[in-house]
């Protein structure tokens, strides 16, 4: 137990509040040890049950979670605003920092031209009554996803504020608390994280360079998973992308499978190199997730919704009676910068650039003797057998990347490296940081 910090209560409600607010002070650090229910309960002079049902509350608010014989922890990040920075060990100063998994802001385009031209059209003022959806912006959202042989053409189109932010509609549109959704292992943390907050079970799906394995898949759905979500590329963390063939082989297993929810996530967009291998529409349910900020920058919290009538419908009306809609005013920006021919070819040349640096560290590791796969994304994902000796030795070596307990269920350990500042001139130094690593001296494999 915190030293600085003792839980108080004599109820359930209390006790899991007092724990909360521990996190939220931040007197319990990411991924620290709760007591076990027995020695609270004793502690706290209250049954075992009380104590329970306190960590069962937490952990379905995504602030807890329990991980077998390692008893229970605080999440990597608890669905709870934490007031100190103690939470969340800050990149030690001279370290290259590969681990954030963030675009190069230098290969942004600037907003300021776009929200310029915002301003300047001629609108009326926009009324409550009347902001949704911009027509023109769904217009010209189709014949774009169209081009790329996304399957909208019946598909009805609504905005909402990022990828995230779809999935998790979709999700309170379809699902409730105690829904199982298959997931890809590894994934993208923010939606494991997600999942824990809305009290969803998480079924790991394996991943390959192909996309999600569609025998695991088959065991999720006999599992009685009610919603899948599939990367079509640029997977985080492992750089997948669905083929053509695995599409097909997903799209012929959920056939089966009418009332399950299938969310495609294309969060890097345009800055894919490679079409998206489409699933559905093959169910009932059905919503592709196209994201505008990785191409345009983190700044702009914009993406399009689209699928069949009754996801879209609920995921519009849910937003007419909350956050009401998604500014017209970052609509129009979106609508200008897929427009204008500068900013076009600039975000194509970043995707080439992306695709290039990645390559460069891919081609520089297989030549140290370090087999890594996937080909699109800012990522590149390396199975380690020690997470935490992985990443504090390279970390003396001067790099700091990603543990791959953040993006992990049950899937063996790795580390993620961000390669999107890396320049190809780097890769050949890091990859040998790499293999001396995971193949100490006197152990490294052949030369290839």
């Amino acid at each position: 137990m915190a030293e600085q910090y003792q839980v108080s209560g004599d109820s359930a409600a209390e006790i899991s509040a007092s724990i909360e607010t521990g996190v939220l002070r931040g007197f319990w650090v990411a991924g620290a040890t709760l007591p076990s229910v027995r020695v609270l309960a004793g502690s706290l002079h209250v049954s075992p049950a009380t104590v329970a049902k306190a960590y069962q509350e937490l952990r379905q608010r995504g602030v807890i979670e329990t991980e077998g014989r390692r008893g229970t922890r605080v999440r990597s990040r608890p669905a709870v605003a934490v007031r100190r920075s103690g939470l969340y060990a800050p990149i030690p100063s001279g370290l290259r920092d590969l681990s954030a998994g963030e675009p190069d802001l230098r290969l942004l385009p600037s907003l300021g031209p776009a929200l310029a031209a915002a301003a300047a059209i001629q609108h009326p003022p926009q009324g409550y009554a009347s902001a949704v959806t911009m027509p023109e912006l769904a217009d010209a959202a189709r014949p774009r996803l169209l081009a790329e042989g996304v399957p909208v053409a019946g598909a009805e189109i609504v905005v909402t504020s990022g990828a995230l932010d779809s999935i998790e509609r979709a999700f309170n549109a379809h699902l409730r608390p105690g829904d199982t959704v298959a997931i890809e292992d590894p994934g993208w943390a923010a939606l494991i994280d997600l999942l824990a907050a809305l009290g969803l079970r998480a079924v790991p799906v394996a991943v390959d360079d192909h996309g999600p394995d569609p025998d695991s898949m088959a065991t999720a759905l006999r599992a009685g998973a009610r919603a899948v979500v599939v990367t079509v590329r640029a997977q985080n963390p492992t750089g997948a992308a669905v083929s053509a063939e695995r599409a097909h082989q997903l799209r012929e297993l959920l056939s089966g499978h009418p009332g399950v929810l299938v969310v495609e996530d294309d969060h890097a967009a345009e800055l894919a190199e490679g079409a998206p291998h489409c699933i559905g529409p093959v169910t009932g349910s059905w919503a592709f997730v196209r994201s505008a900020s990785k191409p345009f920058g983190p700044d702009l919290r914009i993406a399009v919704l689209a699928g069949d009538e009754t996801t879209v419908a609920r995921v519009a009306g849910r937003m007419r009676i909350g956050m009401g809609w998604v500014s017209t005013v970052l609509q129009r920006m979106l609508l200008w910068l897929w427009r204008d021919p500068e900013v076009t070819a600039l975000v194509g040349g970043a995707a080439r650039t992306y695709g290039s640096r990645r390559r460069a560290l891919r081609d520089a590791l297989r030549a140290e003797g370090v087999e890594v796969g996937g080909d699109t994304g800012i990522n590149v994902w390396v199975p380690v057998p020690d997470e935490t000796h992985a990443v504090a030795a390279l970390r003396d070596r001067g790099y700091a990347v990603a543990p791959g307990a953040h993006f992990r269920v049950s899937s063996p350990p790795g580390i993620r490296i961000t390669i999107s500042t890396l320049d190809p001139a780097e890769a050949p130094e890091l990859a040998r940081a790499v293999a001396s690593v995971l193949h100490p001296a006197g152990s490294l494999p052949p030369m290839r």
